[in-house]
């Protein structure tokens, strides 16, 4: 009993430091809206195609761009994003994905996306609610699941078909609410750029016109916080989770298994495209290591275990013991599935240090300093800086806030 005593003194005493670290929540403390543009890249802030998100930038802060986490992909590193883990270290680990108790994860398996087991670490809304803040989510990897136990307080299940324009409107309903049941933290997601030059590439009409649909987004929201008087009372982060290439060719698995003498049934391909993932079959193991390991013409094959540092990967149970990466513009595809996919002519999912895939920051609000530049950091150190914001202690992570401390208008905050 006096052992049961000590313990619970020690973190009572703890959980009080820990409350002393972070200011309290007041109805004065900024809401922090974090927007993400999917698929765009960071070369295209200052290009004059997006006019709105270009004079966030210059008026407040821009970093020359943010290194996203591997693999390149939007599941992986939204809930990067809002967790600061490394996919590596939050389990989703590629939008498609196989676990050997839960079955099969994909982003169209309503029944995955919406299980909390496959969801590690704990994403900012729910530790800001735990501290007794309000959190809304207008769309975000993650949020459609009960993550520890909870929603955000206001969410919506994803849907292509909420225009850009309806997602804003619920933004600025939120928010016109009394002080005391804003949400002090929102999510606002767009699909438009990713889907855009998916389907017609980066340098395409259609993809120009999304990034003007989601800039005149942007316009509206920023109207709708100045003609309710919010605008200084709002922290804004706007960030992709990647860029995008357009795509240049193919190889084929089959092929690299047919040279060896193999059958690609010898093995389950877990992913196909820019990052794939490959489990032989244990009888099979060394042969279709010996056909995939290494270089191949425009992609490269490792174990798990032995993927470039760098990029912080391999540990995880549900990476498969075999991961080919292909070179930026190709893919990595089988014969079986060329009849029923094709070919996308933007893409990501390549190695984080492709200048395509470089993703945007920019961020505005009573929090940050005006015209400020500053150089390029990874995207883990997002989480710290929304906790910063928000006011409340982050959970163990991935990331550091020294490299953002510049972008804040009192940097020792």
């Amino acid at each position: 009993m006096r052992l049961f005593r000590l313990l619970s003194t020690l973190l009572l005493a703890l959980g009080l430091a820990a409350c002393a670290s972070s200011p309290p929540l007041t109805a004065r403390t900024p809401t922090v809206v974090l927007i993400s543009i999917d698929g765009l890249r960071a070369d295209l802030i200052g290009s004059g195609r997006m006019p709105t998100l270009d004079a966030l930038a210059r008026d407040g802060v821009q970093a020359e761009w943010m290194n996203p986490s591997y693999p390149t992909l939007t599941f992986p590193n939204h809930y990067t994003l809002v967790t600061g883990l490394r996919p590596d270290h939050h389990g989703i680990v590629h939008n498609t994905m196989l676990d050997p108790v839960l079955g099969t994860f994909a982003l169209r398996a309503r029944g995955a996306v919406e299980d909390p087991r496959w969801w590690g670490g704990e994403p900012i809304w729910v530790t800001l609610q735990k501290r007794g803040g309000r959190a809304a989510t207008m769309f975000w990897p993650g949020s459609e699941a009960p993550i520890a136990g909870q929603h955000p307080r206001d969410w919506h299940k994803f849907s292509y078909d909420v225009t850009a324009e309806q997602r804003v409107d619920q933004v600025l309903a939120w928010m016109e609410r009394p002080a005391a049941e804003r949400p002090g933290f929102i999510t606002l997601y767009f699909n438009h750029v990713d889907s855009a030059s998916h389907a017609h590439g980066t340098h395409s009409q259609e993809a120009a016109a999304a990034m003007r649909e989601v800039d005149d987004a942007l316009a509206r929201l920023l109207a709708g916080f100045d003609s309710r008087g919010l605008r200084d009372r709002i922290d804004m982060v706007v960030v992709s989770d990647h860029g995008m290439v357009d795509t240049s060719g193919r190889e084929y698995l089959d092929d690299y298994l047919q040279a060896a003498g193999l059958r690609i049934d010898g093995a389950e391909i877990v992913a196909i495209g820019e990052v794939v993932g490959v489990s032989p079959r244990p009888e099979r193991s060394a042969a279709l290591e010996r056909a995939l390991l290494g270089r191949h013409p425009h992609s490269t094959c490792w174990r798990k275990h032995e993927l470039p540092v760098q990029w912080h990967y391999g540990s995880h149970p549900r990476v498969p013991p075999i991961v080919c990466q292909a070179d930026p513009g190709w893919e990595l595809v089988t014969r079986a599935d060329e009849r029923e996919r094709e070919a996308p002519h933007g893409a990501h999912g390549y190695a984080p240090e492709t200048p395509e895939m470089r993703a945007v920051f920019v961020a505005d609000g009573p929090d940050f300093g005006d015209g400020v530049r500053i150089d390029a950091f990874d995207n883990v150190d997002v989480y710290p800086l929304l906790a910063r914001l928000l006011r409340i202690e982050p959970l163990p992570n991935d990331g550091d806030i020294t490299s953002l401390r510049p972008a804040l208008r009192n940097a020792a905050r």
